[in-house]
């Protein structure tokens, strides 16, 4: 197997990975790989369009609606709010105005209430998160990105570290690495990646323990051509006892389409169990129940089971019940992979663990944790 060399491996191309590589290029350290199992970017960032189908968040595009994290608060996340300004993204504040509903009890019809007005305001971005996705590819150098490459197991030598990397096809790569940045939940490295020799046991522990945002979720998004329910006084937020979702909340993007999209409160280990068509059958019983006759005839809708997907979830996310968890060691204190391997994912951010400013404070402190050794000079050959 021919080998590669490189100074630093991004295990992972969702935010954390692409803000670490656009970090990177900024201080002129551009000698990087970025591996990403997935044959597109953004990890749990996702994204559909107006007629449902899911799109590749590396190409910009507007009418786009998230399935994956959908708001940032500009007021106490400044540093992604300078990345979102630095980008030339456009953003607005989360619909809230009008009544919301409550659905506290079976053949009871709905309470309005005054819509909860949040503060600091909640932001979305135009065009979704994926937004985000687009604007830090499309300032990297794609040849340094690599689609469809799946690291297996890394290898520590005495001056480097080596990466085994199945390619989409199945064929083997080596790449060598004097630096490795993980961009991808703790869990999700421990238990899906190979490390020889392996990881300090605690720390392992530690990292299988801490649980992955999004990872137990589920989330339905219905299209429409007007935001109905404004007309009817709704701010689109209800809350619901009865199910199948119990958050719903107004995700129509400005310029393009209307949308609601709703957090399933079906546990995912229930969900496995269940038919996707007969759920969403079921959501959009319940948006008309709310909503009104309209809400049942979506243009689109889709149902993202994250917990259903391998490149997110492991089997003990199935029982989770999907808290922001307080972020684990990122790098090991002492032993072979103390000065070569850290962890950025979103989960390692101290103040906002499994957030998308989460992403971007793990990405920031990772880089700098690494830069220095960076400049001591080229990769071993």
């Amino acid at each position: 197997m021919v080998s590669n060399f490189t100074h630093v491996a991004i295990i992972g191309g969702g935010l954390s990975g692409l803000a670490a590589a656009l970090l990177l290029e900024q201080q002129g350290l551009r000698d990087f790989m970025l591996f990403e199992a997935r044959d597109s970017l953004g990890g749990r960032i996702a994204s559909m369009d107006a007629s449902g189908a899911l799109v590749d968040c590396g190409v910009p595009g507007l009418d786009r609606f998230d399935l994956g994290p959908t708001w940032f608060w500009p007021e106490y996340q400044p540093q992604l709010d300078r990345l979102v300004q630095d980008l030339g993204l456009q953003c607005f504040e989360q619909f809230e105005h009008g009544d919301m509903l409550l659905e506290r009890a079976p053949d009871q019809a709905a309470l309005r209430r005054p819509a909860f007005t949040s503060a600091p305001a909640s932001v979305r971005l135009a065009g979704g998160t994926g937004a985000l996705v687009a604007a830090l590819y499309g300032r990297l150098d794609a040849r340094r990105v690599l689609l469809g490459h799946t690291v297996r197991r890394l290898r520590h030598a005495q001056d480097h570290v080596e990466l085994e990397v199945e390619q989409a096809s199945g064929q083997m790569l080596s790449w060598h690495a004097t630096q490795v940045l993980l961009a991808l939940p703790p869990r999700l490295a421990a238990s899906r990646m190979a490390f020889d020799p392996p990881l300090p046991p605690e720390l392992s522990r530690s990292w299988r323990a801490t649980p992955t945002w999004m990872a137990p979720h589920a989330k339905y998004l219905a299209v429409y051509d007007t935001p109905f329910w404004r007309e009817l006084g709704l701010s689109g937020d209800a809350q619901s006892t009865q199910g199948p979702m119990v958050e719903i909340h107004d995700a129509s993007m400005p310029g393009g389409h209307a949308a609601l999209f709703g957090f399933i409160g079906v546990p995912a280990q229930v969900r496995q169990g269940v038919a996707q068509q007969v759920l969403m059958a079921h959501c959009r019983a319940q948006l008309a129940r709310l909503f009104g006759k309209d809400a049942a005839r979506p243009r689109a809708e889709r149902l993202k089971d994250w917990s259903a997907d391998p490149l997110t979830a492991t089997d003990e996310d199935q029982a989770a019940g999907g808290q922001h968890a307080e972020a684990p060691p990122s790098r090991p204190a002492s032993g072979a992979w103390s000065d070569c391997l850290t962890g950025i994912g979103s989960e390692w951010s101290q103040p906002f663990p499994g957030y998308l400013a989460g992403a971007l404070d793990a990405a920031a402190r990772g880089v700098l944790s690494v830069s220095s050794s960076i400049a001591q000079g080229p990769p071993p050959r």
